[in-house]
């Protein structure tokens, strides 16, 4: 009965028990009635006892009637009209409960508040990184999948609304498995969406601090801009209704279509004349990278059971959906082709490294409001979680209590503290997240999805052509996920592997631009690494100010880039070769000297 009026739900309690009392019914249910049934019970009692008996016909109680009439009132204000309630989950409502009255309301947002908060979250800069796609696999394969993953995307996407439908009390990751796997499966599940949502948090921290670092050309320490935006992430972290928080993601939304006019405009005005590749022929390991990048920039479905919970009407969450993959999906392959038709196979990743400095800091400085926001929706969801896990069914979740906000403050902190460390404290955190994102975000995305699907429908996979035809589709799904999940752990393991063994830490300059975590293409497993690192000098790199200091640089920068400096470097070259050091060489060079790049050896 969650979701009806109390005037409701007392008539009903009177029609169900007639004349047994409060406290039998209680007993005989097993719950407990909120005070204000119990006193709008005793107050139209009466009213009600004279309406059951206006009811009678031929000295026979019409109860049945006025139960049909409930029901189907009850069905037309229920958003959850075909849940699941003779399952052994029976009795479990949604989290939040009956908000009538309660001091903190969460099912308020509006479906359009909702497509915000998911465009925000699954768009960010990570859509920069979608133009060396095209240039690793050529632009004709690359747009079929960016369209076709887009497209699956919105059918798994939709596939989790039908199970939130039918299991109301799902509102994360954790209660699927409790449904899937018992009380296995909702351990499991819980600490999969938490890791996966922490280093996602990890990686929005690491953003932001090369954000500003490129805006300021470097003017301040790295861990000062990480600390600064470790502050700027909890302040807004604070709130805890999503409905606050949609409104902050209509700023994210501006600033990230923003930035990617002024990327596109840069580099049609940067390039010269690029060379655009149909096909590329292409190992099949770097193809993989390339295509994960696809993948992970879909991957926001982990937040989608928290989303629906907070809608006003859970039925309204397709319009969401169909926005959301409606706006990624054309932004995807717009962005892509035109970035790539005006720089051609060197383009960067992101594609503000194909941009002049000056465009590059302007296009940073209007997306960092897309970088914190991002990061905040994530660290909303994390917190979300563990909050309702401990105060799931109890008067903290709907008040203002000393105990709920001083919990809340406390986990969105220890999290945010969490990401932070592991962020600026792990030596191949890019790997690293690498490695969580092939893990969970191809289940969270594509993998789980088919389960689901699977596990609805059982008994019913084959009882006509429809039905055959989807339990193949997300069959294939299924594989699909659990491919991405076998070949992505092997590629960024062997990525954890060579940047460990070459002392390089990835996590000094490349950042993870996008919303969930995408794999760069760009590794040390591209190039030959035998270069020789202890070679003579030549004087005119001291020069000018360049000091002792150069040649540790450019050993940590060689050793990322497989490539030697030892020669004469024209500077015109180094940004035309494929093996270019760019801002990457930059943030290497400076982690390892702790120094700044001079402004000459910059240019």
């Amino acid at each position: 009965v969650d979701g009806w009026t109390v005037e409701e739900k007392a008539c009903l309690y009177l029609d169900v028990c007639g004349s047994v009392g409060l406290e039998a019914l209680e007993r005989s249910c097993g719950i407990g009635l909120e005070a204000q049934v119990k006193r709008t019970f005793e107050d139209t009692g009466s009213k009600m006892e004279e309406d059951h008996k206006s009811s009678m016909t031929d000295g026979h109680d019409n109860t049945i009637g006025l139960r049909n009439d409930l029901e189907k009132q009850r069905v037309s204000n229920d958003p959850y009209p075909h849940g699941r309630r003779q399952s052994k989950h029976e009795g479990k409502a949604d989290p939040f409960g009956d908000e009538e009255g309660a001091e903190v309301q969460y099912r308020t947002m509006t479906w359009w508040q909702a497509a915000m908060i998911m465009v925000a979250e699954t768009i960010s800069l990570g859509i920069l990184s979608l133009p060396s796609v095209l240039a690793s696999i050529g632009i004709v394969p690359g747009v079929i999948l960016i369209a076709g993953l887009g497209l699956i995307a919105t059918y798994t996407g939709y596939i989790f609304y039908q199970f939130k439908l039918e299991y109301p009390f799902v509102h994360n990751m954790a209660d699927v498995g409790e449904v899937l796997l018992g009380a296995w499966g909702r351990e499991i599940l819980g600490a999969a969406q938490t890791i996966f949502l922490v280093f996602t948090m990890g990686s929005h921290v690491l953003t932001f601090t090369i954000a500003l670092n490129a805006i300021s050309q470097h003017a301040t320490c790295t861990i000062v801009w990480s600390v600064v935006g470790l502050v700027l992430f909890l302040i807004f972290s604070l709130p805890r209704t999503l409905k606050k928080v949609s409104y902050l993601s209509i700023a994210s939304f501006i600033s990230i279509f923003a930035a990617v006019i002024i990327t596109m405009i840069g580099v049609g005005i940067e390039q010269p004349d690029p060379v655009v590749q149909a096909t590329v022929t292409v190992e099949f390991a770097s193809a993989f990278a390339s295509v994960t990048n696809i993948i992970f920039a879909y991957a926001g479905h982990v937040a989608f059971f928290s989303f629906i919970s907070e809608l006003r009407d859970p039925r309204d969450f397709p319009k969401a959906l169909f926005f959301l993959q409606t706006c990624d999906i054309i932004l995807y392959l717009v962005v892509a082709v035109v970035v790539y038709r005006y720089t051609g196979p060197d383009v960067a990743s992101p594609a503000l490294g194909s941009t002049g400095t000056t465009v590059k800091r302007v296009a940073y400085g209007i997306a960092l409001p897309t970088i914190i926001i991002a990061g905040i929706i994530y660290a909303h969801v994390a917190a979300k979680y563990i909050y309702v896990r401990i105060f799931r069914g109890t008067r903290h979740m709907s008040k203002k209590t000393f105990l709920s906000v001083g919990s809340w403050l406390g986990i969105v902190l220890t999290l945010w503290i969490i990401a932070w460390v592991i962020a600026e404290s792990i030596p191949v955190f890019n790997d690293l997240l690498g490695l969580i994102s092939s893990l969970f975000a191809s289940w969270f995305t594509y993998g789980l999805a088919g389960i689901l699907w699977l596990y609805l429908n059982h008994g019913q996979w084959f009882s006509n052509g429809r039905k055959s035809a989807l339990t193949v589709a997300n069959l294939l799904i299924l594989a699909m996920g659990a491919a991405i999940c076998g070949i992505g752990l092997y590629a960024t393991g062997t990525a954890i592997h060579d940047d460990a063994g070459s002392g390089s830490n990835p996590a000094d300059f490349t950042p993870i631009l996008s919303s969930p975590p995408q794999r760069l293409p760009y590794t040390t497993s591209d190039h030959n690494h035998q270069c020789q690192h202890e070679r003579s000098r030549p004087a005119s790199r001291r020069a000018a100010g360049q000091e002792d200091y150069v040649d540790k640089g450019l050993d940590a920068v060689e050793k990322k880039v497989g490539t030697s400096t030892g020669h004469e470097v024209d500077p015109n070259k180094m940004r035309s070769t494929n093996e270019k050091i760019t801002d990457k060489a930059r943030g290497m060079f400076e982690k390892a000297t702790g120094k700044s790049v001079p402004e000459k050896m910059s240019n």
